[in-house]
């Protein structure tokens, strides 16, 4: 294969045509198989929380090329999560089982928690509101369902009267919604970082020389012409500085979000169980009110339903600063030892909902050390209860319940069938269901 025609299948892996994006995988798997891709060899190194374009990642890529990026990359396993929708997780499950994936696909949204209404949380700056996830959603899951739907609306139109706050302070460069933003989304879930594009793209537009435009930057975000002539050099880094300056608190665009703003915890985590998935939680990095005393806040969250939790490693160790570096570390590794004193799963992933971060961890880095086993471990339970749950075996069913003691017991059995289960098996011919019992599972193995 030319280098041409890869360079081409890796751009239409990204379209906005679904059609076009599982034709581009296809022929990028039939490459590799003639044994023109070369693909890494398997390791142990997995990332369960990877925005796709269906809400955002800072290089646009589908779920079907974060599937193949995995693939191409040798994970072990491979999860998305994207904010406020699940369009993508029918397309990203497929994609990873053609390319024998081990995967896992989830939703995260914002939710509002009443006993910690005066305690920032992990969305800085915003007491009472907190990051919150569902793991584990399977491919037959509704899309559609009215609290997806619920959450998908309420995030536009807060983002929506972002730009109507801003357009008053940039009218030179004033966004049209419906023109200017929405098409730079495959499914309309328009993000503030979808906006910043917009602007930068507008500005560029309405004002052609370069010197004009980093003046009328310099005033509007209240930044010196230098500064703003580096960071257009480089697109991400002036779309984070649009995003800061007038998103953000302090910000025109920004109005403080209050309780009623967001679902409720308990709702949120009813829906998610509701739909087979894992309310899971998600830690920032142990420094607000909320999550400095991360026992408790633990043992809150699983009273409400929670049952596994997530953390972003990097933004936790990868720091310049040494002493800052030291403190987040430490609080991470307390925060690992906590949800593993519950028996909590944790995934562990990079995000990608930013131009700049990796895609995969530096598992070999001394600071992410407690992490590499529980990891994987939560990858193989992710995977298993994706693959299971669709014959009423998944993590949270009826059936773990009545076949499992207590969590360690659960745990144990979705690692091993995580590992034992290949991505490419149909699950459907094997007979298995809710009269099973895991020895039947094991069993089938020669366990």
């Amino acid at each position: 294969m030319s280098s041409q025609s890869h360079d081409t299948l890796l751009a239409r892996i990204n379209a906005f045509d679904p059609a076009v994006r599982r034709e581009a995988l296809e022929a990028l798997w039939h490459a590799s198989w003639e044994g023109n891709i070369e693909l890494a060899q398997p390791t142990r190194a997995v990332n369960l929380h990877c925005h796709t374009f269906y809400s955002y990642n800072g290089y646009g890529d589908s779920p079907s090329a974060v599937a193949w990026k995995a693939r191409v990359a040798g994970l072990a396993a491979i999860g998305i999560v994207d904010f406020d929708v699940l369009d993508g997780v029918r397309e990203f499950l497929d994609a990873c089982r053609l390319l024998d994936m081990r995967a896992c696909a989830g939703i995260e949204t914002r939710v509002f928690v009443d006993r910690y209404a005066k305690n920032v949380i992990n969305s800085p700056g915003e007491p009472g509101i907190a990051y919150h996830m569902g793991a584990g959603f399977t491919a037959d899951c509704d899309t559609n369902a009215a609290w997806v739907s619920s959450l998908k609306t309420t995030a536009q139109d807060r983002t929506r009267s972002i730009v109507d706050r801003v357009n008053a302070h940039v009218r030179e460069i004033a966004l049209d919604f419906e023109n200017d933003v929405l098409p730079l989304t495959p499914n309309g879930n328009a993000t503030e970082r979808h906006v910043c594009i917009a602007y930068h793209t507008k500005a560029c537009e309405m004002l052609d020389k370069a010197a004009e435009r980093h003046t009328y930057w310099s005033q509007k975000l209240d930044t010196s012409e230098n500064d703003i002539a580096e960071r257009e050099s480089d697109p991400p880094l002036m779309h984070a500085l649009i995003r800061s300056k007038l998103m953000k608190q302090g910000g025109v665009g920004y109005v403080a979000p209050e309780g009623p703003d967001f679902p409720a915890l308990s709702d949120m985590n009813a829906h998610v169980e509701e739909a087979g998935a894992i309310p899971t939680m998600a830690w920032l990095d142990g420094t607000s009110d909320g999550e400095r005393q991360a026992g408790q806040l633990l043992d809150f969250l699983i009273e409400t339903g929670v049952e596994a939790v997530n953390v972003i490693p990097d933004r936790n160790w990868n720091i310049e600063d040494e002493a800052a570096r030291q403190g987040k570390v430490k609080k991470l590794h307390a925060f690992v030892k906590a949800a593993q004193k519950r028996s909590l799963p944790i995934l562990v992933g990079t995000e990608c909902n930013a131009h700049g971060q990796r895609f995969i961890d530096d598992f070999a880095a001394e600071a992410m050390a407690p992490l590499v086993e529980p990891a994987h471990e939560t990858a193989m339970i992710m995977y298993a209860h994706t693959a299971l749950a669709s014959h009423g075996m998944g993590y949270r069913s009826e059936w773990a319940k009545n076949n499992f003691v207590d969590r360690n017991a659960r745990n144990a059995f979705y690692v091993r069938a995580g590992a034992l289960l290949e991505p490419s098996e149909l699950v459907t011919a094997t007979g298995w269901n809710s009269e099973s019992s895991p020895e039947d599972f094991l069993s089938a193995f020669g366990q």
